[in-house]
């Protein structure tokens, strides 16, 4: 299945380079291109694309309102592209509903597979930066110890956040847990749901904002029923 991709960049030289790249991807379709976050917000109205590759620091609306408001537009996911992998908007993009990101010197390969793993739902984008850019913001983030949706999920479903936090997918979730991958997905689901969250990376935030996991470092959950 074809993923349908807009593309959202106050520079014509860096919608042109991500345009190559994608296209020359299996099953990508690059749909429109969009010069800030107002005529993304315009593109994706008009052609529904599957996900929104957008840049946060563009003139009239950023990416960061933008994702804001596409957040709550179904079937619609967003990632953010900038120019520095610690960009202090990054995490308010993460918190603001986009599934992840990328640099934009990434490798060819990264971005391509960036956009399939997001098209099935899958694991967070460069998780290894993700992790790091979380340590470095959300540590300064006095925890909420405590927080009541905690106690609402099932331990098996604390088990999957725990590794949602560390930036695993479902493939692998499953293995380190020993359950099937279908079974893993409506953990996520359901989890997602109990916590009032919208996608994987703010079930990532969450679990660092609340303590159950500490800024560099990682935790395993339990590994059999």
């Amino acid at each position: 299945m074809t993923v349908r991709v807009v593309v959202a960049d106050d520079q014509a030289i860096a919608r042109q380079g991500l345009r190559m790249i994608l296209e020359s991807g299996d099953d990508i379709e690059v749909i429109g291109e969009a010069v800030d976050g107002l005529d993304a917000l315009g593109q994706v109205q008009r052609r529904r694309p599957d996900i929104v590759l957008i840049d946060i620091r563009m003139p009239r609306m950023d990416g960061l309102e933008a994702t804001r408001l596409l957040r709550d537009v179904e079937g619609v996911q967003v990632i953010v592209i900038t120019t520095f992998d610690l960009d202090e908007y990054v995490i308010e993009a993460l918190r603001a509903g986009a599934v992840g990101f990328l640099v934009k010197d990434s490798p060819r390969e990264r971005i391509i597979d960036a956009v399939h793993a997001v098209a099935r739902g899958d694991a967070l984008i460069s998780p290894e930066v993700t992790r790091r850019l979380l340590d470095q913001f959300v540590s300064n983030t006095p925890a909420r110890a405590g927080d009541p949706r905690l106690a609402e999920l099932t331990p098996r479903e604390h088990d999957v956040l725990l590794q949602l936090a560390a930036g695993r997918g479902n493939a692998e979730i499953a293995a380190r847990l020993f359950l099937e991958e279908s079974t893993v997905k409506g953990h996520v689901s359901r989890l997602l749901a109990k916590l009032g969250l919208a996608n994987r990376v703010q079930a990532v935030i969450f679990a660092y904002e609340t303590g159950l996991v500490v800024a560099g470092t990682t935790s395993e959950g339990r590994e059999q029923e």
